[in-house]
């Protein structure tokens, strides 16, 4: 068996392109599909492709960890930059679809078999209105509470939002105060039964996202997210050891070395890696083992498309360290006409709230459909620049 060719199938979803992959075999019908989104990267990543798409057409599709070593080392600059390491993800995530498909069995089967009956998910809020912040924080706050409550009445029993917003390296009481009232109107919105989550974006420095954290540790919050940047360990781990708040990061890393440094460090308690970004399953399941080893969760980044979540999800069942599951429900109209999915959404009746239950087709349960992917071609995102007040450039 060979890999026969891979294509790149690009559909416009508003904030980004999803950029689904195809790995085709020398099988009649027998194809995988992967997922290799990066916002604001798409045609870095589709030329990436493009690139290991030479290495390795006509490789066998079942020998997916030698497939993985030739894509990562087989070039001198070794695949852990964003754009190299999404593109070997997408290709990854399909040849193990492939290997489920030939297995006859779902892609948690082929790594010891499912471990929990349904994984727990979350939305997100998205930033409220954060660029009214010096002007009306109050206007603010009842935003993030509009958002939370028609958050629940959909079902879900966590969500996570943006109530910090972008703050140069030192600034005094106001941001703080700001996100600690939009906190206040969610918790107030929603109840204690409700599950919280702060994503800080990596927006803010050590010493203010220590700040921030300290504001919102008396409101019980489930995780704060990237309350700095993942580069900075040292002052992910000053904060992480200062809050009773667990501290999350990780989605923007992509190299299982730079997980181990940010473990060993205690810089966090839960680990985001994100399956389209930090090498596929291959690589996933090396940063897995790596957490389960230091006690640390497992909640995945994924607010991209649906081959994304079908992969975090297929993962979520085989991970004992796997909590939670970030999922997108109502980005575009046509997230549903693109693919159909093997797993089930329930609503359950305790606290969990919104839940996935197993996919039970071969490999990872879904396909796409590519004339509806062709209906809603590739257009340029919205670029996203922040700047402070005097004109500094600032994080997004």
């Amino acid at each position: 068996m060979r890999i026969e060719g891979i294509e790149t199938l690009v559909c416009h979803a508003r904030m980004r392109n999803w950029i689904f992959v195809k790995v085709r075999t020398d099988q009649p019908g027998l194809h995988g599909w992967g997922e290799a989104t990066l916002e604001w990267h798409t045609r870095a990543v589709v030329g990436a492709i493009e690139d290991l798409a030479e290495l390795i057409v006509g490789e066998d599709p079942r020998r997916i960890e030698h497939v993985w070593q030739m894509m990562y080392r087989q070039h001198f600059w070794h695949g852990n930059g964003i754009v190299r390491a999404t593109a070997i993800s997408g290709i990854d995530i399909a040849l193990w679809d492939i290997a489920g498909k030939l297995a006859g069995v779902p892609c948690s089967s082929l790594w010891g078999g499912p471990v929990r009956d349904w994984v727990r998910t979350y939305s997100h809020l998205g930033g409220g209105r954060m660029e009214d912040f010096y002007e009306t924080p109050v206007d603010n706050a009842r935003a993030f509470a509009d958002l939370a409550r028609q958050t629940v009445e959909d079902g879900y029993t966590a969500f996570k939002c943006m109530a910090v917003p972008p703050t140069m390296p030192i600034e005094g009481l106001r941001a703080v105060r700001m996100a600690e009232t939009a906190v206040a109107a969610m918790r107030d919105a929603v109840g204690e039964g409700i599950d919280i989550m702060v994503d800080c974006h990596a927006r803010p420095s050590p010493a203010m996202g220590l700040r921030f954290g300290k504001a919102l540790d008396d409101f019980g919050l489930y995780f704060l997210e990237e309350p700095c940047w993942p580069e900075c360990v040292d002052g992910l781990a000053m904060i992480n050891g200062a809050l009773t708040t667990p501290v999350a990061t990780g989605e923007r890393v992509v190299d299982l070395a730079s997980f181990r440094d940010i473990f060993e460090k205690r810089g966090c308690e839960i680990c985001q890696l994100d399956l389209t970004h930090c090498g596929g399953f291959t690589a996933a399941r090396r940063v897995a083992a790596l957490a389960d080893a230091h006690r640390i969760a497992l909640a995945p980044h994924n607010p991209q498309g649906p081959v994304s979540t079908a992969a975090s999800l297929e993962f979520g069942f085989a991970q004992p360290s796997y909590i939670i599951c970030e999922t997108v429900h109502a980005d575009v109209p046509w997230r549903h006409e693109v693919v159909t999915e093997g797993y089930r959404i329930d609503l359950h009746k305790d606290a969990a709230g919104r839940i996935v239950r197993p996919n039970q087709r071969p490999g990872l349960g879904i396909e796409i459909n590519e004339e509806a992917v062709r209906a809603h071609p590739f257009r340029q995102e919205r670029l996203q620049r922040v700047f402070y007040r005097d004109g500094a450039v600032g994080d997004w």
